[in-house]
């Protein structure tokens, strides 16, 4: 259970679910995601604003030290279903955040597509760092 009365990012554990499985991301260092949106905004004639944030998805993304060739593979799976059948495999994102009061909350992103942003930069005596990004459909509450 937390001892703070805020999360951390040590309170966060994630799940990847490819299109062909379980994806075990080695060494992930952070993640971040965000809901998008369009804004719909009306200027009524009697001068009251109304407005809306009409939900668009999720995107967000995972930086990684590279610890096998996990993330790599993955990609190039997804490349190579696309180039054999012109359709990109979808799969689904599971965050669990350990809250303060000792409850888990649990959240999926479902109809995830991903792409390799940075596939390391390989120098000397330095980690190899990676960015996987993601664009979900959508993250319910499960």
């Amino acid at each position: 259970m937390p001892s703070n009365a805020f999360s951390v990012g040590r309170d966060c554990q994630l799940v990847v679910i490819g299109p062909y499985g379980r994806i075990d991301l080695t060494h992930v260092t952070g993640f971040e995601s965000r809901q998008l949106t369009t804004p719909i905004r009306i200027d009524r004639i009697d001068g009251t604003q109304l407005a809306a944030e009409l939900p668009k998805g999720w995107d967000g993304h995972f930086d990684i030290e590279r610890g096998s060739s996990v993330v790599d593979d993955f990609i190039a799976a997804i490349e190579a279903a696309y180039l054999a059948n012109g359709a990109v495999p979808t799969g689904t994102l599971y965050q669990y955040v350990s809250e303060v009061d000792g409850s888990t909350s649990t959240y999926q992103y479902q109809g995830a597509v991903f792409k390799l942003t940075q596939a390391g930069a390989w120098r000397g005596d330095q980690s190899v760092k990676q960015r996987l990004e993601f664009f979900a459909t959508k993250r319910t509450r499960v």
